[in-house]
């Protein structure tokens, strides 16, 4: 729980955010129910009308105790190993649950007997230090999208930028800026063909950071990755790097790779929009990273509204697997995936008339707690079911921060899957941010593997 002297520090920034409501689109009104009816960061306080989704009550500030293992890396264990499903989902009572699954987890239920959706009790974990918080509440009256919603004004610091979101645009700006500290992590990346072969198609060692969270750059470039591949041989010592930017108009991204045979790095403009992942069979696009990952300037986000869903969270068991195992031949083993009912903000995501992309509309259904974890819908350009997929999301308790796990994306037209950021259990190395000077493609060889 927040401290009394750090609860009169949140209400002081959330007086100074009201004084200057007319900047904004939230009013008064409506800051004033941050760390009240809503927390901090926007979500609804209380429980749903039959207690299944329950009261916010602090999130997880405490666990097992954690530390880093010899090589720095720290594992976190599942604090709800204990616990078993309340209810289980398959095809033949899908239609009893349709209101509360995508299309894609609908079409996999008919589609396999054997898959299924096991559903846990819900535990809202989520929380952030009071810093953010404050951040946070600062935002929700200053904060603003520029150029349509494709970019973020500079004054968007240090925390959520939308806590009370007014567009379909603000709530996808929460999820690219979602909290973050700087760290490595081990992405194992797999595509299982239509055979059910599985295929390891990179393991990358890959270097994430938000710059967003602190003052660091004039050009307010707010993502940092870095992605070092280590296997298999042939992409050994290949290195790639994209940097994001609050203003993509301004500063466009940049995006980078160094391939060891030629000994140079190259710009990388490819890598973005719909071209396809190399490393996951084409069974993604690059904006389908993390669900997404890029400019939003080719399609008009939509904000449905908020509504009651089944989705993949608290994956501590999912976050812990081991690749082998996990991967069946047509789906990630459901056995792994818990499943929670929460409220989840809604976005459709609709091509522009004169864009280009391999989608038509694309459906995003986001966590209220943490806009982090999520799931997706995409159709092609005949109206059918093109691709679906989720990333379930761990709070790490003593960090103060939700961290998303491996996401995984079905491809319903080359009847495949494919995994992303797959951690084989082998968890994160925090780290001091790389400085600035060092944040050079040509600085950034030196660290390459080989």
């Amino acid at each position: 729980m927040t401290s009394r002297i750090h609860r009169h520090l949140l209400v002081a920034s959330l007086t100074a955010a009201v004084a200057v409501q007319a900047l904004a689109e939230v009013s008064a009104d409506e800051a004033k129910q941050l760390g009240t009816t809503l927390t901090w960061w926007g979500a609804q306080m209380a429980a749903n009308k039959d207690g299944s989704i329950p009261a916010y009550t602090g999130g997880l500030t405490k666990g097992p105790e954690v530390a880093p293992n010899a090589k720095g890396f720290t594992v976190y264990p599942d604090p709800f190993a204990g616990e078993k499903p309340t209810l289980r989902i398959t095809g033949q009572n899908v239609a009893q649950y349709a209101d509360k699954l995508t299309e894609g987890q609908k079409a996999l239920l008919k589609k396999y007997p054997d898959y299924f959706i096991d559903v846990y009790p819900t535990h809202r974990t989520t929380t952030y230090p009071d810093s953010i918080k404050a951040a946070t509440v600062r935002n929700a009256t200053q904060c603003k999208t520029i150029n349509a919603g494709i970019g973020l004004e500079q004054a968007c610091r240090g925390g959520i930028p939308f806590p009370v979101p007014k567009s379909g645009y603000e709530v996808m700006w929460n999820k690219l800026i979602a909290y973050q500290k700087a760290e490595y992590h081990i992405s194992m990346n797999y595509a299982v063909d239509p055979t059910g072969r599985v295929v390891l198609s990179s393991r990358v060692r890959t270097y994430s950071d938000k710059p967003y969270y602190r003052d660091v750059d004039e050009k307010s470039r707010f993502g940092v990755l870095i992605s070092n591949y280590e296997d298999p041989p042939r992409l050994s010592g290949q290195m790639n790097g994209i940097y994001d930017y609050l203003d993509p108009d301004k500063n466009p991204r940049l995006a980078f790779g160094y391939t060891p045979g030629q000994r140079r790095v190259r710009m990388a403009p490819e890598l973005a929009y719909d071209t396809p992942l190399a490393p996951t069979g084409g069974a993604q696009f690059n904006d389908d990273i993390y669900l997404f990952l890029g400019k939003m300037d080719r399609f008009d986000f939509k904000l449905i509204g908020k509504k009651e869903m089944f989705i993949p969270s608290n994956a501590y068991k999912f976050y812990l697997s081991k690749a082998e195992p996990a991967h069946k031949p047509h789906f990630i083993d459901p056995e792994l995936v818990r499943w929670e009912l929460r409220r989840v903000w809604v976005v459709e995501g609709t091509l522009k008339q004169g864009e280009r992309h391999a989608y038509s509309k694309r459906t995003y259904y986001l966590d209220e707690d943490s806009q982090l974890n999520g799931m997706v819908d995409t159709w092609d350009q005949g109206g059918a079911l093109f691709r679906s997929g989720f990333m379930p999301a761990i709070q790490m308790w003593d960090q103060g921060l939700t961290y998303g796990t491996s996401y995984v994306i079905y491809d319903f037209v080359k009847n495949m899957y494919s995994t992303g950021a797959f951690s084989n259990g082998e968890g994160v190395k925090w780290v001091d941010p790389i400085p600035e000077r060092e944040l050079t493609p040509d600085a950034l060889v030196n660290k390459a593997v080989r």
